[in-house]
């Protein structure tokens, strides 16, 4: 039986089972903490005060993981996986614990930081790494099986951290998470390289270094937040005619060739990657907020929103490792954004006339669309990575996809600091970010079509 013949339970064969459980776990943690922070949230901004800085909370995170992406997808292709992993765990433990015990919110904000400079290294090296452990007949299970890994966090996270937070406070659920940092470093570490890719039995050559470019990026993204959020006018022109072109200056430079006119292969994937990300979760990050805040409900019944998304972008995941090999990668992401963009026309409703068990539960049909077109994107990309490149692979991938979940994000926390500094009410802004989401998402329909019709192998 060839590699490529291998049953779909050869994820669990002996070579390979401890890295599937490392990866696995490592992505538990991420779900954990993602679930949990977005849940108390609220209750954070209701203590610290700063409701402005509220999507800073999550921008700040993705905004530091662009950096530690390009940092660890380079160092996997220079040095093996385990070296960037375990620094950037270290950084995401120090980045939970300042967060724990911050003491205002722009505390909280640095502190998120410095978690995603760590959080970025988790998805380069998992992605690396199933380019390398496993044979391309695998990786749709493989992606399928990281979703998998979300359904236990978003069953009981959410619940867990609401619980936590009411008997012992919002800060409890930020430590909490430390010790899952551990477990989940003593089983992956060893079961990732410490050298580099060979090439036909040669290392393969070290990459050119781009931390610097990252850093670009971050202060140009940066800057154009800054100037959605509300700052005086001049200042918000300044900002943003000088954050704009450095973005985009380093952005280009930190993809592959043709990604920003969706060159068909590689580059149309990774583009579409972001725009699916900002469709999705510039809205995602603000589910919570419209239903506590608008609709007036507890923070358990948020809690139970993110649990229905999180089981339908599952439910989608394993849709597509089933369907992927007979229809392709262009139509299963083509229906993705078309759930997402459902999804999001429904949001409108969950501000206002929906009842409220409809409101909780619309979203989660947007969740199954990007469960159908996530993977498929993951999939494809890796398909089409050059020996030996697989970290810049999935580090472009990885880019690309948080710096949509942080335009998306950012763009929400502009309307809503921009709401509050003018005395919109909650909602108001928040039916701006939807609408903006909506018209992202339906253009992600039309650059879908610049992807393969069969999967790349």
């Amino acid at each position: 039986m060839t590699e490529t013949e291998r049953p779909a339970a050869g994820v669990w064969d002996a070579d390979r089972r401890r890295l599937t459980l490392g990866l696995v776990l490592t992505i538990t943690l991420v779900a954990f903490e993602s679930l949990a922070i977005a849940t108390v949230m609220p209750e954070v901004a209701d203590d610290l005060g700063g409701l402005g800085l509220y999507g800073w909370v999550f921008s700040g995170f993705f905004l530091g993981s662009l950096i530690g992406i390009v940092a660890a997808g380079q160092a996997a292709d220079a040095r093996g996986t385990a070296p960037p992993f375990i620094t950037g765990l270290l950084l995401f433990s120090g980045g939970l614990l300042v967060g724990g015990l911050a003491p205002s919110m722009g505390v909280l904000v640095a502190a998120r930081v410095a978690q995603g400079i760590g959080a970025g290294a988790i998805p380069a090296i998992a992605y690396a790494s199933v380019a390398r452990g496993y044979p391309p007949a695998l990786r749709s299970r493989v992606f399928a099986i990281f979703s998998t890994a979300w359904v236990v966090p978003g069953l009981i996270g959410p619940a867990l951290s609401s619980a936590i937070a009411g008997a012992l406070g919002w800060r409890a659920v930020f430590l909490a998470l430390l010790p899952i940092v551990a477990v989940a470093a003593v089983i992956t570490v060893p079961a990732l390289s410490r050298t580099a890719p060979e090439i036909d039995g040669d290392p393969a050559p070290p990459p050119p270094d781009l931390r610097g470019i990252a850093i670009v990026l971050v202060i140009g993204v940066a800057a154009v937040l800054v100037a959605l959020s509300g700052a005086p006018i001049v200042i918000a022109v300044l900002l943003a005619v000088v954050g704009a072109p450095m973005a985009a200056w380093a952005f280009v430079r930190l993809v592959p060739p043709g990604t920003v006119r969706l060159a068909a292969g590689m580059p149309a994937a990774i583009l579409v990657r972001g725009i699916l990300t900002f469709a999705f979760f510039g809205g995602d990050a603000y589910v919570s907020l419209t239903l506590v805040d608008v609709r007036d409900q507890a923070t358990w019944v948020a809690g139970i929103a993110l649990t229905g998304t999180t089981l339908s972008w599952t439910a989608g995941a394993w849709v597509q490792e089933r369907f992927i090999g007979r229809t392709g990668p262009r139509r299963l992401v083509t229906i993705g954004f078309a759930l997402v963009a459902v999804g999001t026309s429904l949001m409108f409703g969950a501000l206002g006339p929906l009842p409220v068990v409809a409101a909780v539960a619309v979203w989660s049909v947007a969740g199954f669309g990007i469960g159908l077109a996530y993977a498929c994107l993951s999939v494809t990309v890796l398909g089409l990575a050059e020996p030996g490149k697989e970290g810049s692979a999935s580090a472009s991938l990885q880019l690309s996809d948080v710096l949509g979940v942080s335009l998306g994000t950012g763009f929400g926390a502009a309307c809503i600091s921009i709401g509050e500094s003018h005395g919109w009410a909650t909602r108001s802004a928040l039916t701006v970010t939807y609408a903006v989401t909506l018209v992202v998402a339906i253009a992600g329909l039309g650059a879908s079509r610049r992807l393969p019709d069969a999967v790349p192998s």
